[in-house]
């Protein structure tokens, strides 16, 4: 904890913060957030939440500003740091800030400072003007795997929503974070009880989420698809969880199993760090039992071969190009290790570098290269040929990539155009 005087008080700032941030201090914490000066926001979309939260410029970051109390903000503080250590995936946490107080002595709230995830969106904002059915359903889908991550962690929410998670694209899907742990407790073990109640709260926030989006006009549904899509967040929790955690028996003569169900679990996005396998007392059968699973297989192995740092799908589509690669080039033979540095220089880089600079804001590295990808496929079967990189990303700068969404963090425009899409 850092305190700093203020000259228009007689107390004092408290900042705590894992190291120091000394232009935090050139922020205007006098003032109620929500009536800091434009100059000092950027313009972002934001999520709803019951709490006044903005986007802060701060240099070359933007961090996400959110008041509330004290007691609730140093404890939010220090569970994201320690999701943070356990790495699941959710916000960083920067500092907190007490002892605020305006001009004339009059308290003021806490707050929690947290580094924005760039190219994250809230879920409202993963639509321009409709979102379509299969939208919603991919992020359900992508929170289901967050919550089942962080109740394998021992994480238990108690306020899991679409509205607490923001999202990032990932190759055609989406991966979800945690944006709000101010309810979250942290055990050795989450109960069945505990996994249950958050997934009914789960179901009943996204239905009520979703009809708020179908009251905007931005969702074309009925009642019964809203709910259908509520639903959802139950099967493919629960199809996952039991992949993950059930115990499976077979004959001794089917050990290949073993394999089958590691297969399985990577193709899930999880690694399996241990496995318990016993058999009965005759020996006819073997009982196995994932122990250790952690997720982001994918991503781990492209970050080994090429230090790229990239979403599990994406990691996936360039395993695979990767692998095509080595195959093209007959070097099936040589290191892995030799061929991901090559195709790195040969083939991924090159991608990047055609990009003109004014459009490198559009998505990040791996997504721009996933849609290079699906672009040259697209253009392939149209051709009845193989389209080459070079022709794909030619095409895709010129006729794509124009017209995309800029997902970084834009700084220094309007915030009021971007925050009406986001609060429709």
């Amino acid at each position: 904890m850092i305190p700093v005087s203020t000259p228009t008080t007689t107390t004092s700032l408290q900042i705590t913060a894992a190291r120091p941030y000394p232009e935090l201090l050139d922020l205007p914490w006098q003032v109620p957030l929500e009536e800091w000066p434009e100059h000092h926001l950027a313009a972002l979309p934001r999520g709803i939440s019951r709490h006044v939260v903005r986007f802060v410029k701060l240099g070359s970051r933007v961090l996400a500003v959110k008041e509330t109390n004290a007691e609730i903000a140093h404890r939010e503080y220090r569970m994201l740091r320690l999701l943070n250590r356990l790495e699941v995936p959710s916000v960083q946490p920067v500092a907190v800030i007490t002892g605020r107080t305006a001009p004339d002595g009059e308290p003021l709230n806490s707050v929690l400072i947290t580094r924005h995830l760039q190219f994250s969106l809230p879920y409202r904002a993963l639509y321009s003007q409709t979102l379509r059915p299969d939208t919603a359903k991919r992020a359900v889908d992508a929170l289901a795997v967050l919550l089942v991550r962080l109740h394998l962690t021992g994480f238990y929410w108690g306020d899991v929503s679409l509205s607490n998670t923001l999202f990032r694209r990932d190759a055609g899907a989406f991966a979800a974070y945690l944006v709000d742990a101010e309810t979250g407790e942290l055990y050795d073990v989450v109960s069945d009880g505990q996994r249950e109640y958050d997934l009914d709260v789960a179901r009943t926030n996204i239905a009520g989420e979703l009809m708020d989006v179908v009251a905007s006009g931005a969702l074309d549904a009925d009642m019964d698809e809203v709910l259908a899509i509520s639903d959802r967040i139950i099967s493919r929790y629960r199809t996952l969880w039991q992949e993950l955690t059930e115990p499976e028996s077979f004959g001794r003569g089917d050990r290949w199993r073993v394999d089958a169900r590691i297969r399985r679990l990577n193709e899930l996005g999880f690694d399996v760090g241990e496995l318990a396998i016993t058999t009965d007392i005759d020996g006819t059968t073997v009982r196995i039992e994932p122990k250790v699973v952690d997720a982001g297989h994918h991503s781990r192995r492209l970050l080994r071969l090429t230090g790229l740092d990239a979403e599990e799908n994406q990691a996936r589509r360039l395993l695979n190009d990767l692998d095509a690669y080595r195959a093209a080039t007959d070097r099936q033979s040589d290191d892995e290790e030799i061929v991901a540095h090559d195709w790195v220089a040969a083939v991924f880089e090159p991608v990047q570098r055609h990009v003109p600079r004014e459009l490198r804001g559009k998505m990040e590295a791996a997504e721009l290269f996933h849609e290079v990808l699906e672009h040259r496929w697209y253009l392939s079967e149209r051709a009845g040929r193989d389209v080459g990189i070079e022709e794909a990303v030619d095409s895709y700068v010129v006729g794509v990539l124009p017209d995309k969404p800029d997902e970084r963090a834009v700084l220094g425009v309007d915030t009021e155009a971007i925050r009406v899409i986001a609060d429709r």
